[in-house]
């Protein structure tokens, strides 16, 4: 490996995931799942949509940067207060400074229309939670492997991601 992939290696172990969760019981259990599957990129998380934004556009609390980095991956829920998930979905890819941002959807619907409506919002992944931590800590392990490790975005779909035609 030579030199510059150290440092991008290092770029991408420092740079911040957001996740944009409501369910304090999903925040505990992902937080967790997050630690097992070995991740070590620092986690912010908001709770609602309007949230989400604020941290995104660095408004009131979040215009420290250093404090609140801006994010290079999004774990966004669907049902939100608020904004729903669509809704910052949308107005993420309406934002020319976020054309790169990362964008998972992990959330309990596999509502063919809801993973349809994601994709064509512009999400890059649709996952729904598993029922049992294990199932949780090996998705995040295959996030981590997929956007985490990868230097492009991968063409082929996550094993047990939700599409459209399923």
């Amino acid at each position: 490996m030579r030199l510059e992939d150290h440092a991008h290696l290092d770029d991408l172990v420092e740079s911040t995931i957001l996740l944009v969760e409501d369910n304090e019981d999903d925040i505990l259990l992902l937080e967790r799942a997050i630690r097992n599957a070995r991740l070590a990129n620092p986690l912010k998380v908001v709770k609602d949509g309007e949230e989400a934004i604020k941290y995104l556009s660095g408004d009131s609390a979040y215009a420290d940067r250093t404090r609140y980095p801006s994010p290079f991956l999004i774990l966004l829920d669907l049902r939100l207060p608020r904004l729903s998930g669509f809704e910052v979905l949308a107005w993420i890819r309406d934002q020319p400074d976020f054309g790169e941002l990362i964008i998972v959807v992990l959330t309990n619907s596999d509502h063919v229309p809801d993973v349809s409506k994601a994709r064509e919002l512009g999400a890059n992944s649709y996952l729904v939670k598993p029922g049992t931590f294990e199932e949780l800590v090996e998705m995040v392990k295959r996030i981590k492997g997929r956007w985490l490790l990868l230097n492009k975005l991968p063409e082929e779909p996550v094993s047990g991601e939700a599409h459209p035609s399923t």
